[in-house]
C-alpha cells in the first residue's frame, strides 16, 4: 500500500522521508493506510513558510478569517459520519462518539469564525489632556500546535481554529497513532483559501519532529496537549527563549459520591465518566471518593453497571467500550492493575482482556488508599477506583492533596455542600451532579497545578493565549 502524503508545507502536499502503518484496535489485522513521516528540513520548511505567510493572514481581514473557518466548520459537522468512522476505526472509540467528537471540532470551528469578527478593542480616557488611548489584540505569530491521540480531530480544532481566527499562522503535529484523522482534517483546511503556508501539518515522532518542533527559533508559542512529563520538557525548552507556553497535561480527577445522592444517578454518572472513551479522557473519573454510609450499595450497584457495559468493535452496533487504542497502551493497563493489587488494593470486577483487538473490561479498584500510587497518578485507562470517606469534610481534603487539578465532580442534594464545593475544590473545572468529563466549547477549558500552564483554552479565554495586546497613545491635539 502506498504511503499517504501526510505532510502540508506551504499550501502543498508532500511525501515524507519515512512511514507509519495505521492499524485498527479493533482488528489489528485491518491495515488502514501508510501515512508518510516527515524529516527535519520539511519541518524547516514549513515553519520558515508560516512565517512568511502569517502577515499576509493578518492582513487579509476578519471576513476572510470569517469565511475560512465558516467552510471548514460546516464541512465537518456534515460530513461528521464519514470521519466519524474513520475516527472510531483508528481510535477505538465507539462510532457514536466518533460521530460526535467530529461534529463537536466543527462547532468549534464555526464558533470561533464568528469570534473573528467580534475581535474588538477598548478604548480609554488619557490622564493627559489631548490624547486619546486604544487597546486593541494582535495575533501572537506563528503558533506550534502539539495534539494527542485520544481526541484526534477535536483537540487540533480547538487549538487551529482559534490560532487562525486572530490571524496567526500554525504548524501542526498530529499524534502518530490517529494519523487518518489528522489528514482529514488537514484536507479540509487546505481546500480553504489561506494564503499559502498559513496553516502547515508535518507528521512525526515526538522524539525527533516534536523535539525539533519546541526548540525552533522561528516559533512564537506552542499549544501542547499531552502528558505532564513532556510538558515539563517543552517548559524547559521554551524558557530560554521566552516564548509563550499553552498546555493541558495530566490529570486525576475525582468524584465525590456523598451520602444523601441520588445513588442510580451517581452510579449512572460514575460509570460514564470513569470508563467513556476507554478511561482514555483527561478528564476521566479515576478516583471515586465514597461516604462510607454509602459505600458498600455504591460499589456493589458501580459493579453491575460495569459489568452491563458493551465492550467491542469500535465500529459494531450496541458498543458502548471500544478497544485501547494500542498494545503498548494496553500493557500499561496490566500494569497499573498490578501495582494497584501489590499495594493492596482489591480487583472488584474487570481487568481480563480478549482479542483480536487490544480489548479490556472495564476494571474497579475496591478499599484503596491515599498514598496509593493508584490514586495519585494518571492511568489514562479503563479504571477507576474506590476510596472511603467518614465525611464531606475528609472527602474534599483527600482529592485536594495531589499536583493535579483538572476537573472534579460531586454528587449530593446538599445545595451548601454543593457551594462548598464549587468555591473550595482545588480544580479547573468542577461539576455537581455531573460526570467529570463532558465540556462545552464555548467556556473556559483548563485545569490546575500539573494539569495545566498557561492560558486557558477554548472560549473567549482563549485569546489570552493566540493574541498579545498593545496599548496605542495618540496625540489628538489641543482644542482649538
Amino acid at each position: 500500500m502506498a504511503a499517504e502524503r501526510a505532510l502540508y508545507i506551504a499550501g502543498e502536499w508532500h511525501s515524507g522521508t519515512a512511514e507509519i502503518e495505521n492499524r485498527n484496535p479493533s482488528d489489528p489485522a485491518d491495515l488502514i493506510g501508510c501515512y508518510a513521516q516527515g524529516a527535519a528540513d520539511q519541518l524547516d520548511r514549513a515553519i520558515a513558510a508560516a512565517r512568511e505567510a502569517q502577515p499576509l493572514w493578518q492582513r487579509a481581514g476578519i471576513q476572510r478569517r470569517h469565511d475560512a473557518l465558516m467552510a471548514i466548520g460546516s464541512e465537518l459537522m456534515a460530513r461528521a459520519e464519514e470521519i466519524g468512522r474513520l475516527l472510531s476505526r483508528e481510535e477505538g472509540k465507539p462510532l457514536a462518539e466518533g460521530r460526535g467528537e467530529v461534529y463537536r471540532a466543527g462547532q468549534f470551528f464555526t464558533w470561533f469564525a464568528a469570534e473573528a469578527l467580534r475581535n474588538q478593542g477598548d478604548q480609554a480616557e488619557s490622564v493627559r489632556p489631548g490624547v486619546e488611548i486604544d487597546v486593541r489584540r494582535e495575533p501572537l505569530g506563528v503558533v506550534a500546535i502539539i495534539t494527542p491521540w485520544n481526541f484526534p480531530v477535536a483537540t487540533p480544532a480547538w487549538k487551529i481554529a482559534p490560532a487562525l481566527a486572530y490571524g496567526n499562522a500554525v504548524v501542526w503535529k498530529p499524534a502518530n497513532l490517529t494519523p487518518g484523522s489528522a489528514l482529514a482534517l488537514a484536507e479540509i483546511i487546505a481546500r480553504q483559501n489561506l494564503p499559502p503556508g498559513t496553516f502547515n501539518m508535518v507528521l512525526g515522532s515526538g522524539r525527533d519532529i516534536g523535539q525539533r518542533l519546541i526548540e525552533a527559533p522561528g516559533i512564537d508559542g506552542i499549544s501542547f496537549t499531552g502528558s505532564v512529563e513532556v510538558g515539563r520538557q517543552i517548559a524547559a525548552a521554551a524558557a530560554p527563549r521566552m516564548i509563550k507556553l499553552q498546555m493541558e497535561m495530566g490529570s486525576k480527577n475525582p468524584m465525590l459520591i456523598m451520602e444523601d445522592c441520588d445513588l442510580d444517578l451517581a452510579v449512572t454518572h460514575a460509570c460514564g465518566a470513569a470508563f467513556g472513551g476507554t478511561g482514555q479522557k483527561c478528564t476521566a473519573a479515576s478516583r471515586l471518593i465514597v461516604h462510607e454510609k454509602v459505600y458498600d450499595a455504591f460499589a456493589e450497584r458501580l459493579v453491575r453497571a460495569a459489568e452491563a457495559l458493551r465492550v467491542g468493535p469500535a465500529l459494531a452496533e450496541g458498543t458502548e467500550i471500544g478497544p485501547v487504542v494500542s498494545a503498548g497502551q494496553l500493557a500499561q493497563n496490566l500494569r497499573w492493575l498490578e501495582v494497584g493489587r501489590a499495594e493492596g488494593a482489591e480487583l472488584l470486577c474487570g481487568g481480563d482482556t480478549f482479542g483480536p483487538g487490544h480489548f479490556m473490561r472495564p476494571a474497579i479498584l475496591g478499599g484503596t488508599r491515599n498514598d496509593m500510587r493508584v490514586n495519585r497518578e494518571e492511568m489514562f485507562a479503563p479504571i477507576t477506583c474506590l476510596q472511603r470517606a467518614d465525611g464531606y469534610e475528609e472527602a474534599l481534603a483527600l482529592p485536594n492533596d495531589r499536583e493535579f487539578g483538572l476537573t472534579a465532580g460531586i454528587m449530593t442534594q446538599n445545595l451548601a455542600r454543593a457551594s462548598h464545593f464549587r468555591a473550595h475544590m482545588r480544580a479547573g473545572c468542577v461539576m455537581v451532579n455531573l460526570p467529570t468529563a463532558g465540556t462545552d466549547y464555548h467556556v473556559p477549558f483548563g485545569g490546575r497545578g500539573a494539569s495545566s500552564f498557561g492560558p486557558r483554552e477554548q472560549g473567549r479565554y482563549a485569546a489570552e493565549f493566540f493574541t498579545t495586546v498593545k496599548t496605542a497613545y495618540v496625540w489628538a491635539g489641543a482644542p482649538a
